[in-house]
């Protein structure tokens, strides 16, 4: 399968979003989940035709956006949505935090799984929560310390799958015990799925709401956004399968589906009904680029270690021989020129990590391992 090409650095740079405006000219920014490929010709073609008719107005409140994904998700993952069960969002993040307004009693626990994407941990005290950590063990779900949490009456349990920063895929087995530790204790389950389309050859993606009982402890969250590369566009979903979950989703603020945005709408319904063929590019492009990234990191930087993700275009790197807290971050960023996002951010499980985003050029992924070399002294 033909690899997707990507802009050479120069044309990049003329990008006005937040990973090429945030870091000086000189820096090579791999922070930020945003990929550099350009945008799937079914989205740049339904962008185009927007503007060209001056169609910028509020988004419509017609049910083309649930059709798109119930086709999309029925047809990649074999999962049965019922589009009257599909909310519309701004973001995933506005989706986590007005559901956890709804479920969380000020100073509530809600728990979550370090290391994990950073906002996690500033939604759940936004909605009036605390936030209780059950860290990974050894990359995986600590089942036995969710069932202690569980069991202290916990308000929610916010799940990332497949899971930043360190790309696991949980399978379906873990799925089904979080399920009934959820039946059990009586803990609402948040699934945070954005970044399901991106789960990579060798891995298998598993919707929260497929498992059996999923359907009346789970709520998930879906969106083209990071897929497709249309985070800056505001649209996401919120799916339920069951009454009792979907009266959660009737509690959120009535102007909810108002605050999406028209263009995000227009491109994820163009990506999920005909973006699957340029989505298959991408996740071999992606394939390469990891397995790239690896040997890279073998001949170049044998001091890091870490295990290939299994979803999305992030690597997380151990660089705790190299130093403790974010110090390997700033060694690469001062004396490299290479931006990452600092270990810490995700957790003290991150400490003396980085991440590592690999969603760009091989030209530019081979000049960045290059450069954190060189700042080493290789």
């Amino acid at each position: 399968m033909d690899l997707l090409p990507v802009a050479p650095i120069e044309t990049l740079r003329q990008r006005r979003s937040a990973k090429w405006r945030f870091h000086p000219h000189d820096v090579l920014p791999l922070p930020v989940a945003e990929m550099d490929v350009d945008l799937a010709p079914p989205v740049q073609a339904v962008l185009r035709a927007a503007v060209e008719r001056s169609d910028t107005g509020y988004p419509a409140p017609a049910p083309t956006l649930a059709d798109a994904l119930v086709g999309f998700a029925g047809e990649r993952w074999g999962w049965e949505i019922d589009p009257a069960a599909v909310t519309a969002v701004a973001d995933v993040g506005v989706g986590v935090v007005e559901l956890l307004r709804v479920l969380v009693r000020p100073g509530d626990p809600v728990v979550i799984c370090p290391p994990v994407y950073p906002p996690f941990f500033g939604w759940i005290p936004e909605a009036g929560g605390r936030v209780h950590e059950v860290p990974l063990r050894d990359g995986r779900l600590d089942l036995v310390g969710l069932e202690r949490a569980f069991a202290a009456q916990s308000a929610a349990f916010l799940l990332c799958n497949p899971h930043n920063p360190i790309g696991r895929v949980h399978s379906r087995e873990e799925l089904t015990e979080i399920v009934r530790l959820a039946t059990a204790y009586g803990v609402p389950v948040v699934s945070d799925e954005i970044h399901a389309p991106l789960v990579l050859p060798g891995a298998t993606f598993t919707p929260i709401l497929t498992i059996p009982g999923a359907a009346a402890v789970a709520v998930s969250l879906v969106s083209a956004s990071k897929a497709w590369n249309l985070a800056g566009l505001k649209c996401a979903t919120l799916v339920t399968a069951s009454p009792r979950m979907a009266a959660l989703a009737d509690r959120l603020p009535p102007d909810t589906p108002w605050r999406v945005g028209h263009f995000g709408v227009l491109a994820s319904v163009a990506a999920y009904t005909e973006g699957s063929a340029w989505l298959d590019r991408l996740l071999a492009t992606l394939d390469d680029r990891r397995a790239l990234l690896g040997r890279l990191l073998a001949e170049r930087l044998p001091e890091i270690s870490w295990a290939p993700p299994e979803a999305t275009f992030l690597a997380w790197l151990d660089c705790s021989t190299i130093g403790a807290g974010a110090a390997p971050r700033d060694l690469f960023f001062e004396k490299g020129r290479v931006a990452l996002e600092p270990g810490p951010r995700f957790g003290a499980a991150g400490d003396g990590h980085v991440r590592l985003n690999f969603g760009t050029s091989a030209e530019i992924l081979e000049a960045a391992v290059d450069r954190m070399a060189a700042a080493i002294g290789r």
